[in-house]
């Protein structure tokens, strides 16, 4: 369905119920979940697949052919998941307080990348460029989809080492995965060449994650200075300054060519050390998780529409084999590399490795990735294949089974 015939009466009222089935299913069905082995995104991939299946003509979803509106949509429920990631995280940022997070960006994340490249390459027999953006998509852990495995809400406490890790890891990887993302890029342009890679390092490496702090830095800063002051003299709305304090801060750092998702992480730990006891931070964060949920919703209705129409056909059985392996050994394993010394219990320490749940952000650099690479399409619909493969396992395996897990390590809810 094209965008006119989406606009027209007919199409507009279809988009619009779905709409409304979406956020319904969001808004009501996940207290009728607690103590189940359902998770809410497994029951909205499965809608998406009804839907699909449904209406074949009416609800067409294919990243491919429609990469820019992919591209668009996970950016968003991305950069307001990371918003609401961040202002939950009551713990100051340090370099022994934040170890664990430290070694789960230095350690775990490379391995991951660099399994998935060789295997792309070895046994999906795709180009270097290929298999590294499939590599990169995959490597980071998803804000949107770990919020089962996150923190409390702000002033709820983050003390348990294992939601904070996953939090915190989700909060940072889904920047830092970039500079592989643009590496994958500039070799599909011009291969390894030096002058290629010397401005991926100078430009993509070191100044974007610099702007990207720094600008994080400054727009938390001045936000919560502005609001906390205006608090004093007139009533202020929190709705509109999560969405203010989200969108102006990756605005202003992709503005300075930086990395938004690090500057809205980053601005969302400094908005939550100011005035920490004040109500605004809960408000603020449950106005985004909120928002989160409920694009969440429409991405994964989405996705079971486009396994209908054949988002899965490319897969192999390497493919699947490489998408089983990744989730069940690759992630686990190179979680507890990264884990070694940290003197975490043994139990909270597989958890955190396991937990590496991939989701919507890989969605979204994927989308940006062949959007900006010169991929081939069957190359591209090979990647998408086995990344929402990996997706889908993600949710169903890690989604089904997190409650009862955070349950027996005495994490209990979220």
């Amino acid at each position: 369905m094209d965008t006119q015939d989406l606009l027209a009466s007919d199409g507009y009222a279809l988009l619009l119920l779905g709409l409304g089935l979406a956020f319904l299913i969001a808004g009501v069905l996940p207290r009728f979940l607690v103590g189940t082995m359902l998770s809410l995104p497994i029951v909205l991939v499965a809608c998406g697949l009804l839907l699909g299946w449904m209406m074949p003509d009416a609800l067409k979803a294919d990243p491919v052919q429609h990469g820019v509106l992919a591209e668009r949509l996970a950016e968003m429920a991305v950069i307001i998941s990371l918003m609401s990631a961040g202002l939950k995280i009551d713990r100051p940022i340090g370099w022994r307080r934040w170890a664990t997070t430290w070694r789960l960006l230095a350690v775990t994340m490379p391995l991951c990348i660099a399994a998935l490249t060789l295997g792309g390459m070895f046994l999906l027999g795709l180009p270097l460029a290929a298999a590294l953006l499939l590599g990169a998509v995959l490597a980071p852990t998803d804000p949107v989809l770990a919020s089962s495995v996150q923190v409390a809400p702000p002033g709820e406490g983050d003390k348990d080492e294992t939601r904070f890790a996953l939090t915190s890891e989700a909060g940072l990887n889904d920047g830092l995965a970039f500079p592989f993302v643009n590496l994958a890029i500039v070799i599909a342009a011009t291969g390894l060449a030096w002058e290629g890679l010397s401005e991926w390092l100078l430009i993509d490496v070191l100044w974007k994650i610099v702007a990207g702090i720094g600008g994080g830095l400054l727009v938390g800063q001045g936000v919560a200075w502005l609001v906390f002051r205006l608090d004093r003299r007139s009533t202020v709305i929190d709705g509109a300054v999560a969405l203010a304090l989200t969108l102006v801060a990756y605005g202003a750092t992709e503005m300075i060519h930086g990395y938004g998702f690090i500057g809205v992480f980053v601005a969302a730990l400094i908005f939550r050390r100011m005035e920490r006891g004040h109500e605004h931070h809960k408000e603020l964060h449950d106005f985004s998780e909120q928002m989160e949920t409920l694009l969440m919703s429409v991405i994964l209705i989405l996705l079971g529409a486009a396994i209908v129409n054949g988002l899965f056909a490319p897969l192999t059985w390497q493919a699947m084999g490489l998408g089983l392996f990744f989730v069940l050994a690759i992630r686990p394993l190179a979680g507890l590399l990264g884990l070694i010394g940290t003197g975490i219990p043994g139990q909270q320490r597989r958890a955190i490795a396991i937990y590496g749940i991939r989701g919507i952000g890989t969605f979204y650099y994927l989308a940006y990735g062949l959007n900006n690479a010169g991929i081939s399409d069957d190359e591209g619909r090979l990647v998408w294949a086995i990344s929402s493969f990996i997706v889908v396992v993600s949710i169903v395996l890690h989604g089904a089974t997190a409650p009862w897990v955070m349950d027996r390590l005495g994490t209990g809810p979220k």
